[in-house]
């Protein structure tokens, strides 16, 4: 898959720190596993590591 952003190389794995705000909260989730672009930095996350991150965030783990 090339980079949508960029279009020059191809996302590689590794991992990402995230950042999520809600009702005033800020949660800081670090080294979620991703594919980044190494041309540009865009991070790509995976379907269920999302659900998995947001999950353990709103339960307050």
């Amino acid at each position: 898959m090339i980079c949508v952003m960029c279009r020059v190389a191809d996302p590689e794995p590794g991992f990402a720190t995230l950042t999520l705000e809600c009702d005033g909260y800020t949660t800081v989730v670090n080294a979620v596993p991703a594919a980044i672009c190494p041309e540009c930095g865009e991070e790509y996350l995976d379907e269920a590591v999302v659900r998995r991150v947001l999950a353990a965030a709103l339960a307050g783990e």
